[in-house]
């Protein structure tokens, strides 16, 4: 029986043998696997490349050198708020009329995010929202070391605020790049301290740029958002921190995720460093955010109608449609229309309000800008001065005014600011007319609207006193869950 088979065996294993020498010899160009076991495609390593190139391949892309750096320049920021009373005057509620006011005790909080060393002697940048509500700040480095930090100055508009280290000279620091830079599908690090972890790295790439995501506008009507998107994983905790190029330079400050749950599922988004660096010089400078604008009122391509977009000429066309110019304004002095459509900024494509946003916000009153925009479909250009706010004060959807000379006189008060238009915003929930003068909010006096809106973009629980001109008696509005609202250049 087995001297039968034995012929079979070896019949089977001779052309086994031939039909694979057959195989490779005719198909040497067909990949061994040319399917998974699930008939997918081939999975290949991140640097797989088809253009034959063996010492590319073995090369990859190689973040040791760009990590090593950044991690010693990254550190863990924890801001703690002491436990307070809160008074609840709501002079409108029953409860309050009868029995006097509502009193709420509020905990000791603690809350951690990240920060970048931009200086040797400790200059520290982070997010505004990360140090917001802190009473005290403490930093600790990549060695372990903890220290306490003061905030310098903060900047809710575009969430980007700077602590300062004392004592220090010889930090390790991280250098700027240059986000104008940042192309589509460039590997780029996050650095910083998510989940209250230590120093974490991890890796993506830039999948878009100029994203608008409106989270800002929590904390500042006038809000600037043209965020970098990347796939690399940030958490809870990595706010402040670094968004690394593959040299080690800072291209951006991590600034929020997209997630449904709270968690990382998919996108990050970073402050370009371009805005950064301006911001943190006026800043680090002036103690404020030096503010340019153009002047002008745009159409929001994302809440406009496809009928508007298609009569504008905005569906065959990219750029910013000027639908107003203030007068007096920087634009109107350089010529601007109603009906122009901005195209560039000093040789910068801006296709989107976020990217028109990005550009201007780098510049200080009195700069001088090259506008390319286009005029009855001509290409044309024009030199624009920026300048400041040439359009009311817009927070919580009401509109505001400093007092008078003469008004703080008549009243016989240091300060105030007068509620001009009521608006249709979170105020317009209160019962505050028009006409009011606001002297505190939170117990702080306010003399002018910068007051305002520091300390309205800084709390979400507020508490406006005064008094309105003609009738006795000084008036208490509370106002929870407060949102800026507000759309101009």
């Amino acid at each position: 029986m087995k001297t039968k088979l034995f012929p079979v065996i070896l019949t089977a294993a001779f052309t086994s043998v031939m039909t694979f020498f057959v195989a490779a010899h005719f198909q040497r160009n067909v990949p061994f696997l040319t399917q998974g076991p699930d008939h997918t495609l081939p999975v290949n390593y991140t640097s797989y490349t088809s253009t034959g190139n063996t010492a590319a391949i073995n090369a990859g892309v190689n973040f040791e050198a760009a990590a090593a750096a950044s991690v010693k320049a990254v550190v863990h920021v924890k801001t703690t708020t002491k436990a307070r009373t809160v008074v609840d005057n709501n002079a409108n509620d029953i409860y309050s009329q009868l029995f006097g006011p509502r009193q709420y005790y509020i905990p000791s909080q603690v809350e951690s995010g990240s920060g970048v060393v931009i200086s040797p002697d400790g200059y520290i940048v982070t997010n505004n929202h990360v140090v917001a509500n802190g009473d005290e700040v403490a930093v600790t480095f990549n060695d372990r070391y903890t220290t306490k930090a003061k905030v310098v100055a903060k900047d809710p508009s575009t969430d980007i605020a700077i602590l300062k280290v004392d004592g220090e000279k010889n930090l390790p620091y991280m250098e700027l790049g240059n986000s104008d830079n940042v192309r589509l599908g460039q590997w780029v690090l996050a650095v910083g301290y998510p989940l209250s972890l230590d120093a974490t790295v991890t890796a993506g790439i830039v999948s878009a740029k100029g994203r608008s995501l409106g989270i800002n506008k929590q904390q500042s009507e006038s809000a600037i958002e043209s965020f970098i998107q990347t796939d690399a994983a940030v958490n809870p905790g990595n706010s402040g921190g670094a968004l690394v190029n593959t040299a080690g330079q800072l291209i951006g400050i991590n600034s929020a995720i997209a997630s449904p749950t709270g968690s990382y599922a998919g996108y990050s988004y970073a402050i370009p460093v371009n805005i950064v660096r301006k911001v943190a010089n006026d800043l680090m400078k002036f103690g404020a955010v030096q503010r340019a604008y153009m002047g002008i009122e745009y159409l929001d391509n994302k809440t406009a109608t496809p009928e508007q977009l298609k009569s504008l000429g905005l569906d065959r066309n990219e750029g910013i449609y000027i639908r107003n110019v203030y007068a007096g304004s920087g634009a109107a002095n350089a010529g601007l229309v109603k009906g122009d459509l901005i195209t560039q900024v000093n040789g910068q494509n801006v296709s989107n309000q976020p990217q028109l946003q990005e550009q201007i916000a780098r510049y200080t009153p009195g700069d001088d800008v090259v506008v390319t925009f286009l005029r009855d479909g001509k290409p044309m250009t024009a030199t624009v001065k920026l300048n400041k706010a040439t359009v009311p004060t817009n927070v919580l959807g009401a509109t505001f005014r400093a007092l008078t000379a003469t008004e703080r006189q008549q009243y016989g008060i240091d300060g105030g600011v007068v509620v001009t238009d009521i608006g249709k915003g979170s105020l317009a929930k209160t019962q505050m007319h028009k006409g009011f003068v606001i002297t505190n909010i939170n117990d702080a006096p306010v003399a002018s609207v910068t007051d305002v809106e520091q300390i309205v973009s800084n709390n979400k629980v507020l508490q406006f006193s005064g008094f309105q001109p003609g009738y006795q008696g000084r008036y208490y509005y509370n106002l929870n869950n407060a949102n800026a609202t507000g759309g101009q250049q």
